[in-house]
């Protein structure tokens, strides 16, 4: 994020960086805030510097999560268990 515009750099609207990087307008924004794009904002509207966008891009980055995370299924012991005992129960009733 810049304090003065810089007009001779080239720079690209939120939304046209997006398109560029596959990458959503929202995570350009908070890299904008956290200061790991430079760029400057008019008004509501963001705009990247090019060569900002395109330095960050030739960085490696660390993959981040692959979508919404499964909740973890308990352990075949405990359910082995349980239906184990329901077993021995009906057997024992006969």
């Amino acid at each position: 994020m810049s304090d003065n515009i810089d007009l001779s750099r080239a720079y690209l609207t939120t939304p046209q960086a997006a398109e560029r990087a596959k990458l959503t307008r929202a995570y350009l924004t908070i890299l904008l805030k956290r200061h790991r794009l430079e760029g400057f904002q008019m008004g509501r509207e963001w705009f990247i510097y090019a060569d900002s966008l395109e330095r960050f891009l030739s960085e490696d980055r660390k993959p981040g999560p692959r979508g919404p995370r499964k909740k973890k299924a308990q352990s075949e012991t405990t359910d082995g268990a349980a239906s184990f005992e329901s077993a021995d129960t009906h057997s024992d009733m006969h």
